[in-house]
Order: structure tokens, then sequence, then C-alpha cells
């Protein structure tokens, strides 16, 4: 590593390697992608990318290194993650953690995301050769000091049994929300579409349910979603419409439908793909009081700063900061702590 330079300070060269990267090596990597992932299309894998870029800019990973003077860490260990694949380089972020804290990643990737993932590392290894002998590919992490572990609810219940006796993050399914207050702009409704959408509505801080409040027409938000209806030309998003289109008509269950997503009035929260729940409220406070007892579920909570303080921005779902956890648990303190 070069003299003076620290772990963090290489993933920032990272962010400046993937924004320049030539348009020829962009498209052979997105094509290779889709061979091995149907629902990671081109125009996701490129979104991802720039995102993971963002994310690594220098001013904010020097701002986020600084809220942990206690790393990197004297004592390295071997840090176990099971890295999930529903989104494209959704692992990134818990290997980012591990090596930036100093600690010895042990990584055992999601089948449905190799791809971008080795490709990113190659990137990361190729800036700073030493770093490879900090990162372990592994098929079980049985040898880890420690675990990050990112699955389903039933696999989080494995997690939890079988590494009982080792420090551990073990992430479980989340959805997250958005809150209309009816004085929205265009402009933010459009920027919704985006938090609905991206990636397929596949990832835990997409939106599976919108709360509206009791007399909102629904044709206004219909008509500022439009420009997202060629999602229902790939054949995988589409499968799953005609699919829940078929179950509401059968079951004869109320719902709106424009003809690439589908509306339904529930008090459930997690939606299926390609549908999308509505929930009416006409009491801020009593919605503000049930949310809080749903925050074991909840990943992000979109709406406009102005309404609801704390929230996401409309369109910004898909966009974190290096600095916000999934789940809300300090990665970075846990890993410090060990």
């Amino acid at each position: 590593m070069a003299i003076g330079s620290t772990v963090w300070e290489v993933f920032s060269r990272l962010g400046e390697e993937i924004t320049n990267l030539p348009e020829a090596e962009i498209k052979q990597l997105c094509q290779q992608v889709y061979v091995q992932n149907r629902w990671f299309e081109e125009t996701n894998v490129r979104f991802a990318l720039e995102q993971t870029a963002l994310m690594l800019r220098h001013q904010d990973l020097s701002h986020w290194m600084q809220q942990y003077p206690e790393l990197p860490v004297s004592t390295p260990q071997k840090i176990g993650v099971v890295m999930a694949g529903n989104i494209p380089l959704v692992g990134f972020h818990d290997a980012l953690c591990v090596l930036a804290s100093g600690h010895h990643l042990m990584a055992k990737l999601s089948s449905d995301d190799q791809v971008l993932m080795l490709f990113i590392f190659q990137k990361l290894f190729s800036l700073e050769p030493s770093l490879a002998t900090k990162v372990s590919l592994v098929d079980k992490i049985n040898a880890a000091d420690a675990v990050i572990a990112t699955g389903s609810d039933n696999t989080a219940k494995h997690f939890e049994y079988y590494f009982a006796n080792k420090p551990r993050i073990i992430r479980k399914n989340r959805v997250s929300v958005a809150i209309l207050s009816g004085e929205e702009s265009e402009d933010e409704l459009h920027a919704l579409g985006s938090d609905l959408f991206r990636y397929f509505g596949l990832g835990c801080r997409n939106v599976s349910k919108i709360f509206i409040p009791q007399e909102y027409d629904l044709s206004i938000f219909f008509r500022q979603i439009e420009t997202w209806r060629p999602i229902i030309d790939h054949h995988k998003f589409n499968n799953n419409y005609e699919y829940n289109r078929a179950i509401y008509l059968l079951k004869n269950i109320q719902h709106l439908d424009n003809g690439f997503v589908i509306l339904t009035e529930t008090t459930d929260l997690v939606s299926p793909i390609a549908v999308i729940y509505v929930e009416r409220y006409s009491d801020v406070q009593a919605l503000q009081d049930y949310l809080q007892t749903q925050q074991q579920k909840l990943q992000c909570i979109v709406a406009s700063g102005t309404f609801w303080p704390g929230a996401t921005p409309f369109g910004k779902a898909q966009s974190p900061h290096v600095w916000e956890y999934a789940d809300g648990i300090d990665t970075m303190k846990f890993l410090s702590s060990l």
C-alpha cells in the first residue's frame, strides 16, 4: 500500500476507477452479469455502479472514517460475510466496512451476484495488490471469528442458531414505505417511481407500500409513474405482473391496474413484485405511532422532509450514503468492538 495511504483511500480510488470505466468494458460486464442473473439488466447494473462510485467519494469516506478514531483495529479478526444477491452489489458495503476497519474479509458471495462482485474485487486488487491477502472467497464461514449475514427471516433463524457462539449481525427481511401528504410536487411523485421500480422492486430499500391521505386521488400518482411503463417489457417482471393480476381477478380482490403495476388497498406491508400496497390514513400522529411499532420491519421511510422529518427524500431510497447502515445497525461500531 502506498506510503501514508489507508484502505479507505484505496476505496476512494476505486470509486474514481468505476466512474472512468471505458464504455466497452461496462457493456461487456453488463452482458456477463445478465447471463448469470436475468434480473440484473443493464440499466440497473449501470445504476448500481454509479451509486457505488458516489458512495466512495473521498470527502464522504473521510467524513465517515473520522467517526471511528479507534479504527483500523490493531488485532485483525476473520469476519465472515454471507452476502445477499437480490440486487446488484448489495453485499459491497459490508465488504467495504470489514476492510476499512482493518479486519480480514471471508466473503461468501451470493450465486446471484458473483460476476459483479468479483469484478469489483479485481479492480480493488489491481489498485492495491496487498488487499488480496486480506480477502478470502469461501463457500463456508465456519472458521470466521465473527459473522455478518443477510438473508430471509427463515435463513436468519438458521444463522442465529448456527453462529450462536460468535459475535454477529444477522439481518432479516425488511421493507420500505412511502408517505404522501397530498402536497407533493410532480417531480417528487416522479422520483418516487425510482424508489418503487428501481431493481424491479427487489431490494429492501424499495418502497413496497404507500400511505396516502383519506381523499387522495391515485390518478395523480399514476400519471407521474407512467415513465416506468417499459418495465413491463422485462420478461421476469411481466411474469410476476401477469401472475398477480390473475390472482386478484380470480379472487375478485379490488385493485387498480395501469397495465404495468397493480395497486390494492391493504394493511399489509410486504407486497409481491409488480404490486404496490396502499393504505389511507387520517391521523398523522396515529400513523407515526403505528410505524414506530413496525421499526423492526422497516428499512426506509420515504417522504418529504418537511412533512416527515428524517425521512429519505423521494428518489433516494436506492442511493444511501456510506454511513447509512442496513437495519440501522452500525456495522463499523460492531467491527471496532471485536
